[in-house]
């Protein structure tokens, strides 16, 4: 086999392909491999962009005749150690979605983003099961578990997945789903990457056409008082409201409402199913907390659904780290407060909180490797990326250890990202999930074509 790959071998490539294939230096390279989050730089030896699954077939086929690593990337929000060397598919133009109202579900392609889904599924009163930003890839976050916004009414994203299709280390298009490959349909929905590339997905859709939603902006100096509130209000609340509260340290630009620029703010996220009189009535206990820099809740279509968290975005550069939960009781509140709430700059950016349960700790009928249902909340931190090793630990490893008390051990992948979150992906699951996934890795790609950092040793380089 080739270990290299010369301009000749591309050129070969290229006539086997419909996308583009780019060499470092070429015209458009740069902006190929580009993705969201600017502190993962990826610095592959040979791009494809990716039109279908004609094209996916070629480029593994030929990462695997030229022994390069392969790495998928479809938005790069959770882009995790970047690949350098290998091969990059990026699958943005596999941008398809059909809507099958009758049986509620939506097939995806590859590069699809939430946006997408959502407008495709509103004239039919239906909603797929996003995350807070509708600017991500719908299927790497499904892949990694996918917390919904209405998460505790409807479940994990991964859970209404219905079938997936895929290319794997041989070259063949594959479809599984419960009857189909099934250790392969168990380990993607959960174990995200490390088995192929997915070239579309078929999902379930829930019938939501408007919710009573948005968010409840206060003083950084009321973090406290409406932590330990939102804590007693959430052991109160039905299944339909779904909700979290974010620490957030906003910067001065013209991007971000004029209340909240440039200040330090707690932003109270909510989302709730039922009639929105109801919704009203379950939130006046916090809105009733005092006066707050901006109020946005109310009635939205469900294509407002981005306003809820109001997530960035323009591209940024982050990690991200995580850790799941059992409890959150008043001393966590300290603790988490006193570590990332309204005082002097800890380097924390933000400090999110979700409520859990409900629907989230029901299994599903056809279990994947996602195992987060005895989590009661999740706890999510931003920073700007991590420096060298010999600045020592990073500030959100030194806010989570001091959360390790009331954590569940485990971290959530899809809140894994940048430079230091990915290495941690291992401890996204249990001992026993990371050897079942081993073993579907090595039935399915025993010669480790897709790098995949939770399947690998702690602190090792290769790229996913």
């Amino acid at each position: 086999m080739e270990t290299t790959t010369p301009a000749a071998a591309a050129a070969d490539l290229t006539r086997r392909v419909r996308g583009p294939v780019l060499l470092p230096g070429q015209r458009g390279y740069d902006q190929e491999r580009a993705g969201f989050n600017l502190a993962v730089e990826q610095r592959p030896a040979l791009v494809v962009g990716a039109t279908g699954a004609a094209d996916v077939r070629a480029a593994v086929g030929f990462a695997a005749d030229h022994a390069l690593p392969v790495a998928v990337q479809a938005t790069g929000h959770g882009a995790g150690r970047p690949i350098d060397g290998g091969l990059l598919v990026t699958t943005r133009r596999m941008a398809d979605v059909h809507v099958d109202a009758t049986a509620r579900t939506a097939r995806v392609g590859a590069g699809v983003r939430w946006s997408q889904v959502v407008e495709r599924a509103a004239p039919f009163g239906l909603a797929p099961l996003n995350g807070s930003s509708p600017l991500v890839g719908a299927v790497g976050y499904t892949l990694g578990g996918g917390l919904p916004v209405l998460s505790r009414t409807f479940g994990w994203a991964a859970d209404h997945v219905r079938g997936i299709d895929l290319v794997t280390a041989d070259g063949r298009s594959r479809s599984v789903g419960p009857d189909r490959d099934a250790d392969l349909f168990w380990a993607l929905r959960g174990g995200r990457n490390g088995f192929g590339v997915v070239t579309s997905m078929e999902i379930g859709l829930v019938p939501v056409a408007e919710l009573y939603g948005g968010g409840l902006h206060f003083p950084g100096e009321q973090a406290s008082r409406v932590l330990h509130a939102w804590r007693e209000w959430t052991g109160e609340v039905p299944e339909t409201m779904n909700s979290s509260v974010a620490l957030l340290r906003l910067p001065d630009t013209d991007g971000v409402p004029a209340p909240l620029r440039g200040r330090r703010t707690v932003h109270v996220r909510v989302a709730h199913t039922g009639p929105a009189d109801e919704g009203a009535a379950l939130l006046r206990p916090l809105r009733d907390l005092g006066p707050r820099l901006l109020d946005t809740v109310g009635t939205i279509p469900y294509t407002a659904i981005g306003a809820v968290h109001q997530d960035p975005t323009l591209p940024q550069s982050y990690d991200e780290r995580s850790l799941m939960l059992r409890a959150f009781d008043g001393p966590a509140v300290d603790t988490l407060v006193e570590a990332a709430g309204p005082g002097p700059g800890t380097g924390i950016v933000m400090a999110e909180v979700r409520h859990l349960g409900g629907a989230l700790g029901r299994e599903p009928r056809h279990p994947g490797a996602l195992d987060h249902r005895d989590a009661a909340f999740s706890l999510s931190l931003l920073t700007p990326p991590a420096g060298t090793a010999e600045a020592g630990p990073s500030p959100a490893e030194e806010l989570l250890a001091r959360m390790e008390p009331w954590g569940t051990g485990r971290r959530f992948l899809n809140f894994l990202g940048g430079p230091g979150g990915s290495g941690l992906a291992h401890e996204a699951f249990t001992p026993e999930a990371l050897a079942r996934l081993a073993a579907v890795k090595a039935a399915h790609d025993p010669g480790g074509l897709f790098p995949a950092a939770h399947l690998l040793p702690a602190g090792s380089g290769s790229g996913s």
